[in-house]
């Protein structure tokens, strides 16, 4: 009897508090909506992660991957100075990398400066800039040359002061430098050709009937360029159906790629996409198509820049690849405190790549 009395002075009670509209009545409402959005397959579930921080558990998942790359996490920074030298902050994509090293760089617990050359083609004032650092005292260098030989002297010469070398992105001809007596110390990149490869592969994935395609390379000789440029041609050609119309190198320059653009849609109205090897040139792209009034080529570059973000939102660029600057340039200091530790490092660490694309691009909201 005590217990059925008990019974229906607790349902009375709940009832009150749900008519009052208690705080409690209302969470337990929160749950029930959770698990509605989980078991719809309209892709709304996806959409429910993004808002509520679904980038961040992507990020989380890079960084796992990094860590688990490098093998283990060095000691707490004890102050050690690194010395990093990137192509130029003329492009944005530089310019983001610097912060995010000086970003890492406090969070770490370490000193950090950053170098650059004064344009992307400034390859003998990229070299300047490294032979400046050399007697700068740093515990460690990270370097990202213009092309693969250009930074070779001043990378032997950090070799005889003693300072390890750190090869970020865009490589170091190895055997060149081994020729000149040098060598690095750890190299940390991402797979070149698998971005082009990626692309290429989506693009193709949305072009039911085939069709013809061209390629905006950067850069002669620099790794990136020449690893997108290779990974999408292989695809390219691979495919039944789909012709590679036109490959021409841009040198990373805006008007040199939108000169390109038009002359290519010119020799070739019928083309279906075109891949750039980085977003600066992907826009040059859409700019040409855009006063052509072409709507029906696809568009994909490399970097996932700012607005590069924007041009994918407004559907005027189809995709591009990209990396998380955070967790990259992290990365490569964490691998430098290694190194200063006592660490080798035998193998390249290589990042995860992401394609963003009009599908996905809301569940890259806060990408860094």
């Amino acid at each position: 009897m005590k217990k059925k009395i008990l019974a229906i002075l607790l349902a009375v009670s709940c009832m009150g508090m749900m008519m009052t509209g208690c705080a409690g009545g209302e969470e337990e409402k929160e749950p029930e909506k959770q698990e509605e959005v989980k078991e719809d397959d309209g892709g709304e579930s996806k959409e429910a992660e993004s808002e509520s921080g679904g980038v961040d558990a992507i990020l989380a998942d890079v960084e796992k991957q990094m860590n688990d790359a490098l093998g283990e996490l060095p000691e707490s920074g004890k102050g050690e100075r690194v010395g990093i030298l990137i192509s130029s902050t003329a492009n944005e994509f530089w310019g983001t990398m610097k912060t995010r090293y000086e970003e890492a760089g406090k969070e770490l617990g370490i000193e950090v400066e950053v170098f650059e050359a004064s344009a992307e083609d400034d390859a003998a004032g990229q070299l300047d800039s490294l032979q400046t650092m050399i007697p700068m005292e740093f515990d460690a260098i990270i370097v990202s040359p213009i092309d693969g030989t250009n930074l070779i002297p001043g990378i032997v010469a950090a070799n005889e002061a003693e300072i390890p070398v750190i090869n970020l992105g865009p490589g170091v001809d190895t055997d060149a430098l081994k020729d000149a007596g040098g060598h690095l110390d750890g190299k940390i990149t991402v797979n070149f050709e698998e971005q082009g490869s990626t692309a290429a592969k989506d693009m193709i994935s949305r072009m039911k009937d085939g069709g013809e395609v061209a390629i905006l390379s950067g850069l002669e000789g620099a790794g990136q360029s020449v690893g997108r440029t290779n990974g999408a041609k292989a695809v390219f050609e691979e495919t039944d159906g789909i012709e590679l119309v036109a490959e021409q190198a841009c040198d990373w320059d805006t008007e040199k790629a939108y000169e390109a653009a038009k002359d290519i849609l010119t020799a070739h109205p019928e083309l279906k996409g075109i891949f750039a090897c980085n977003d600066n040139m992907a826009l040059a792209a859409v700019r040409a198509l855009q006063e052509m009034e072409n709507k029906d080529v696809m568009v994909y570059g490399v970097d996932y820049t700012s607005d590069a973000k924007a041009a994918i939102e407004e559907g005027t660029m189809m995709g591009s690849m990209t990396y998380s600057s955070t967790i990259y340039t992290k990365a490569a200091e964490e691998m430098a405190m290694l190194l200063v530790q006592g660490k080798t490092f035998d193998a390249p660490v290589y990042l995860p790549l992401t394609l963003v694309n009009q599908d996905n691009i809301a569940e890259f909201d806060g990408w860094r």
